[in-house]
């Protein structure tokens, strides 16, 4: 495949939309893994002889591994090319799909989706940055609208595709499906998406270690906080020590970052000088979080606390991915020309409040069709954030920070979505054992109704920072 032809200033390249649609369906595969497994936790703990904290690093282990590597997979494009990177960890990706249907254990299983969540991180940068470089800034927002209308119907199709597979083939099929989808994706970005120009980047290996080192430390912590009641693990290793190290790494990472400057820095600063940047970074982050956090306690309390079998549970899903997928689009194609925060905030508020009605919903055990009202109003709001919050982010990155900041961007957005598993994990066991739920429904249900209020409380946040969003843009120069 040539490089893209060049065209009149302020007009993609020919073939342009072709190259989306191609990277589209990658993009959709990565993020349909990042909540396909919350629907099939039961059934994986009955196969393979589990339970919820263990079944859960399933998910946690995929977003774990999708999250650490971004910032240097980002860079990695810069200097190899996004479509070379693409490709290749769509190989390992579709590859260790196949491993994780395959897995005869839990331990084989984690391992594989470790595996899996690699290859997403080689994908996911590479789709905002093929878009950034080839969608001047003025038309740039119905190109990503398109993304995150992918981004938005993917999150949450997840549960609903998951429970049509479990309840018909078997829960290692959520796994399986994604090995042919992953030979045409493959096909199709060989055929469609251009070679774009590179842009030599050192990589920084310190800078790599002290930020898998620090996110795993968190991210373990908060996971598996619950497990050892927030204390002693073994000797002298406890849950607060792993916390503040974490911490401690993550601003050793921050400064090192700051004193390479241009010297090649997987994170570079100058990115967050700009302030749209680095708010619409934030409010991803609460997305994030959302998405990755809503659908477990919902699934496990439909399947659990209201006796519905997979593919039942995942109907209820349908009218939030319904909507999302087709209002999306149609934000992307007016954002270019109005003001983020009119579409955002308010979205973000709906989000966050229908969030909290559905969690009061579940905690009174209301009928599963009023449940709909709240999930209709969930899809509806999911489909105003993902494009504008996108569009305003990199409105100033110049073509040579593309990679970078598409990897600063989707770190954070996979940062919120790991803590928003490892913490909604956490806050349900706590609630469990508050509420004392042993052969009790209905504390069962309340206390699988009070988890929402995670979710729902960040996307809040995320409404407040993207308040202070402001029209226009700074550019943003190469390091």
């Amino acid at each position: 495949m040539h490089a893209a032809a060049p065209s009149r200033p302020g007009t993609p390249p020919p073939g342009s939309w072709a190259a989306l649609w191609a990277l589209c369906l990658g993009f959709f595969m990565i993020l349909v893994d990042s909540t396909i497994v919350a629907v099939a936790v039961p059934s994986i703990m009955a196969s393979l002889g589990t339970d919820i904290a263990t079944t859960v690093w399933a998910s946690s282990a995929y977003l774990l591994a999708f999250a650490v590597p971004l910032l240097i997979t980002g860079r990695l494009g810069d200097s190899l090319g996004p479509k070379r990177v693409y490709m290749a960890g769509l190989v390992v990706f579709t590859l260790s799909s196949l491993a994780c249907g395959l897995a005869g254990t839990i331990g084989l299983l984690i391992a594989a989706r470790v595996v899996q969540g690699l290859g997403a991180s080689l994908m996911n940068p590479q789709t905002m940055a093929i878009i950034t470089r080839l969608f001047p800034a003025q038309r740039r927002g119905a190109a990503l609208g398109m993304w995150g209308a992918v981004a938005g119907a993917a999150t949450l199709a997840g549960p609903l595709l998951g429970g049509l597979l479990v309840g018909t083939l078997g829960w290692e099929w959520i796994f399986f499906v994604n090995v042919p989808l992953g030979m045409l994706a493959l096909v199709l970005a060989w055929r469609l998406v251009p070679d774009l120009p590179r842009t030599a980047r050192a990589l920084d290996v310190p800078s790599v270690v002290l930020s898998a080192a620090a996110m795993f430390l968190v991210v373990f912590a908060i996971q598996e906080g619950q497990r050892y009641g927030w204390g002693r693990i073994t000797g002298l290793v406890t849950i607060p020590g792993m916390l503040a190290v974490g911490v401690v790494l993550l601003a050793v990472f921050v400064i090192r970052q700051h004193r390479l400057g241009g010297r090649g820095a997987l994170m570079p600063l100058s990115l967050f000088a700009q302030r749209n940047f680095t708010l619409a970074a934030i409010a991803i982050s609460t997305m994030g979080l959302a998405m990755t956090s809503m659908f477990l306690p919902l699934m496990v309390y439909l399947q659990d606390g209201r006796g519905l079998d997979a593919m039942r549970a995942s109907l209820l899903i349908v009218p939030v991915a319904v909507l999302s997928g087709i209002l999306a689009p149609v934000v992307g194609r007016v954002i270019d020309r109005i003001d983020a925060r009119l579409v955002a905030v308010p979205s973000m508020l709906l989000l966050a409040g229908a969030t909290a009605a559905l969690g009061w919903l579940m905690a009174i055990d209301a009928t599963l069709g009023l449940m709909l009202v709240p999930l209709s109003l969930i899809g509806l709001a999911n489909a105003g954030i993902w494009s504008p919050l996108s569009t305003t982010a990199t409105r100033g990155l110049a073509a040579e920070v593309a990679g970078a900041g598409a990897g600063v961007y989707n770190t954070t957005r996979q940062t919120g979505a790991v803590l928003g598993s490892a913490g909604i994990a956490a806050l349900m066991e706590a609630r469990l054992g508050s509420l004392a739920t042993a052969g009790d429904p209905a504390a069962f249900s309340m206390a699988m109704g009070q988890s929402l209020l995670l979710p729902a409380i960040a996307v809040a946040g995320g409404a407040v920072a993207a308040m202070f969003l402001r029209p226009g843009h700074d550019r943003v120069a190469g390091q």
